[in-house]
């Protein structure tokens, strides 16, 4: 996540020619980079502000997952990844819980870059291990990229093969990264040091393949270390005792835990109902009928289970129902918009969500980027352009942003049901004497949900139910979370609608156009729904070239505004806090100390040792 920030901690200034002409710039030295502004935290300083220093070592934190895994490789689209394998990879620079848009020296002691950002240099740590003790050097660092840059998710390599023009070792502890001409090059710094970063050696030694699934795990540097499995149920990590980094100030006060345990369970009811029985410990909560209803057992009663909402600064998720744009019938944007005033939101926060929810409107949502009310003149100067083109309509300049169907009292909300009627009939969809819609072709307009999470049931369903009575063919197909992946996955994306997020950052870059972006979007494991719009492309690109904040909040404003009158999602809900619940042996800093882009459970919480003894002796933990 990326914030306002002033580059910080400048060490040195040199100068630096190309190709012979006397043109110079300042290079810039420094123990981290920003996107704007200032760091936070200067060079010298001792620990992140929101940690215990003194949190003690040891104990176990576990949580529960849905379905399965058969994989320990979270690289591929083959298999399904276990839950946290990426957590033994860290990266050459680190981001923090109270900033955004700031990253700062974790594998570098310091980092070189122009003022134009057209390359940078890593000037790495002598001292940096992989888990069986080998020594991380540059040359681990270009395997690394050239590894991902060959063999990574095809959506991302395509667009760093677009970002970056060579990687070569300078020194053996120095590394050089430099950018292709006319690709912005405001963020690639902090993205080049932020890739994973894997044992050369291991990976050689092991016969291992990026692109393959596996339950060989891929070696890193991490704080935690893989410890062990049962295949598609249990999968646990330790943390590396002789870890290489934890005496860095950075590191001060975190990953106290000694193991991070995830237990796989074929559906939520079954996570919950273990949970009580204490076959796990740390839950955070997502089903608002679990919150309102179902923490009325003992153990919550007499405090062994502690029930906590905790303030949350983090934007909303964008979990939206998304259609599939690859499929003809969804082409038209009002059958899209039909099938999205059938949705009714009022009716199921009220009767299903005990009205804990809030409406997702914007691809921002929860964020100063969300845009608002009338397009601002800078908005304006950005998207007539599109307009004048044909790319996007008119209304777009008069309106405020597309806002999505509240709905009403009733579940079945006739006001809704008449516009959403009009506009298939405007879009050549109309009823039969069985009081199916059907084009002219004869085909009745079907629309399939694939579901794997049984909760979502009493959700959809009413969904399906009003879809019916507007004279849509529509079902509910329940899978499992293997065939999910198969189905929503490159190259078969055989599905109509299905439950997704369409993330986006704070400081929006280059992920825009694996999320959003034509060229990737026909084998993008990432952008789902196929969006290929080429109002979206222009803007993305506005936005990834922005100079300042002011010139990037204006260009995700127009993004966000073009995204919404596109209706590829039918947004669904967020909640601005955290629900948790834990057995009581957990603690944290004090909630005005806790950062506000990050819960930190596995992060800078800890175990009072004292705490869990004594739940073991009751036997209120298996």
């Amino acid at each position: 996540m990326m914030q306002d920030h002033r580059f910080g901690g400048l060490v040195a200034v040199a100068l630096l020619g190309w190709a012979g002409l006397a043109q110079a710039q300042e290079i810039i030295v420094s123990h981290g980079i920003s996107t704007f502004g200032d760091l936070k935290y200067p060079a010298d300083f001792a620990h992140l502000d929101y940690v215990n220093p003194n949190a003690p070592k040891g104990g176990e934190v576990s949580q529960s997952a849905p379905g399965g895994f058969d994989s320990l490789n979270p690289y591929s689209i083959k298999g399904v990844g276990a839950a946290l394998s990426t957590v033994m990879h860290e990266s050459i620079l680190a981001g923090t819980a109270d900033e955004i848009g700031a990253s700062y020296c974790l594998m570098c002691t310091t980092i070189e870059y122009p003022q134009d950002r057209s390359w940078v240099i890593f000037n790495l740590r002598d001292d940096v291990k992989f888990s069986d003790g080998s020594a991380m050097t540059a040359e681990d660092v270009i395997f690394s990229y050239e590894l991902l840059r060959d063999k990574g998710l095809s959506d991302f390599r395509t667009i760093l093969g677009q970002q970056i023009e060579k990687a070569e070792i300078l020194e053996p502890l120095k590394v050089k990264f430099t950018f292709k001409a006319g690709f912005p090059t405001r963020d690639l710094p902090e993205l080049a040091g932020g890739l994973p970063i894997f044992s050369k050696a291991q990976y050689e030694r092991d016969g291992l393949d990026l692109e393959e699934q596996t339950l060989k795990p891929y070696m890193g540097t991490g704080p935690y270390m893989f410890d062990s499995m049962d295949v598609g149920r249990t999968v646990i990590y330790r943390r590396n005792p002789d870890y290489w980094g934890k005496d860095l100030p950075i590191n001060i006060g975190r990953h106290n835990l000694d193991r991070i345990r995830i237990e796989y369970f074929a559906d939520s009811n079954a996570a919950f109902e273990a949970f009580k029985a204490g076959e796990f410990t740390f839950r955070q909560e997502n089903s608002s009928k679990f919150w309102a209803e179902g923490y009325k057992f003992p153990a919550v009663q007499s405090g062994v289970v502690q029930k906590k909402q905790l303030r949350s600064g983090v934007k909303a998720s964008n979990q939206g129902f998304l259609f599939n744009l690859r499929k003809e019938k969804f082409q038209d944007p009002k059958v899209r918009q039909a099938i999205e005033l059938m949705f009714n939101f009022e009716w199921t926060n009220r009767t299903l969500f005990f009205g804990l929810y809030s409406r997702v409107n914007s691809f921002w949502e929860n964020s100063w980027l969300a845009a608002t009310g009338l397009p601002s003149e800078a908005e304006v100067a950005l998207l007539k352009p599109l307009v004048d083109e044909g790319l996007l309509d008119a209304t777009i300049l008069t309106e405020e942003p597309v806002l999505p169907n509240l709905g009403g009292e009733r579940q079945l909300d006739r006001a809704s049901l008449r516009k959403a009627s009009a506009l298939l009939d405007e879009a050549g969809w109309e009823v039969g004497t069985d009081g199916l819609r059907r084009n002219a072709k004869g085909e009745t307009l079907d629309v399939e949900f694939l579901n794997d999470d049984p909760q979502f049931d009493r959700i959809i369903n009413p969904f399906v139910e009003n879809l019916a009575a507007l004279g849509v063919n529509a079902k509910v197909t329940k899978v499992d979370d293997a065939q999910m992946e198969l189905r929503t996955r490159p190259p078969r994306m055989d599905f109509d609608i299905v439950t997704g997020h369409t993330p986006t950052d704070y400081f929006p870059g280059s992920g825009l156009m694996q999320y959003f972006g034509s060229e990737t979007a026909d084998d993008s494991a990432f952008n789902i729904m196929g969006l290929k719009n080429p109002a979206v492309d222009r803007l993305i690109r506005v936005v990834m070239e922005a100079k300042t904040k002011d010139e990037l909040t204006t260009a995700t404003m127009a993004l966000d505004r073009v995204m919404r009158q596109a209706r590829f999602v039918v947004p669904q809900w967020y909640n601005n806090q955290y629900w948790v619940a834990y057995y009581d042996m957990y603690e944290y800093p004090s909630e005005d100390k806790m950062p506000p882009y990050a819960l930190g459970v596995m992060d800078f919480w800890w175990v009072n040792a004292e705490k869990a003894a004594a739940l073991k002796a009751s036997g209120a933990l298996k």
